[in-house]
């Protein structure tokens, strides 16, 4: 419970103001829009061994160092970008997620390209319906699913980088795919909606 009596998520109860926003705004909303996939993509993996604190403190630095999460943009990256984006404090500064993010700018737009959308690719992993979980405690929320395995087999496949099954299943959370809010929570009956 927070002081505005609204009862959330355990993840959410006593977390950042940015945290319960993302929560109460964000979280588990059902994404279509490319750009935005194309965001949770760069910041989920980003997110890699820190908390989704630091991500969201770091969002805005992301926004502006990633042109705004367009994936044509930053499949156009260089080398000499990447250096240029290793100097940029407002960003995680780790080469590896860094040049994963403009590898995986160039595989996203092949994805687009075979599928019309990456959305389009995305959500046939569900048949274009969220899976509404019934989660009574955050206890009860795994960390990985046949389903998370299966998008992250093949976007390994693809030669995509930090799409372990653990943060494609965050993913999925994200954007939508599953309503992992637990039933108690205010925002579950809206999003199962």
């Amino acid at each position: 419970m927070t002081d505005a009596g609204l009862q959330r998520c355990a993840w959410a109860d006593g977390a950042s103001a940015a945290e319960i926003v993302y929560h109460d705004t964000e979280w588990g909303v059902p994404v279509h829009d490319d750009n935005k996939l194309f965001e949770f993509l760069i910041l989920e993996g980003a997110q890699a061994g820190l908390s989704w604190r630091t991500i969201l403190d770091k969002r805005a630095g992301y926004r502006r160092a990633f042109a705004d999460f367009d994936p044509q943009d930053v499949a156009r990256f260089s080398d000499a970008k990447i250096d240029e984006l290793l100097q940029v404090k407002a960003i995680v500064r780790n080469r590896l997620k860094v040049k994963s993010a403009v590898t995986n700018a160039r595989l996203f737009l092949d994805i687009q390209a075979a599928h019309g959308s990456f959305a389009t690719y995305l959500w046939a992993y569900v048949d274009g319906v969220p899976i509404q979980a019934a989660r009574a405690s955050h206890l009860d929320v795994p960390v990985n699913s046949t389903l998370s395995d299966a998008l992250s087999k093949d976007l390994k496949k693809r030669g995509f980088k930090f799409v372990g099954t653990t943060i494609m299943y965050s993913y999925m959370q994200a954007v939508g795919l599953i309503n992992d809010h637990v039933v108690g929570c205010f925002r579950h009956p809206p999003l199962q909606a």
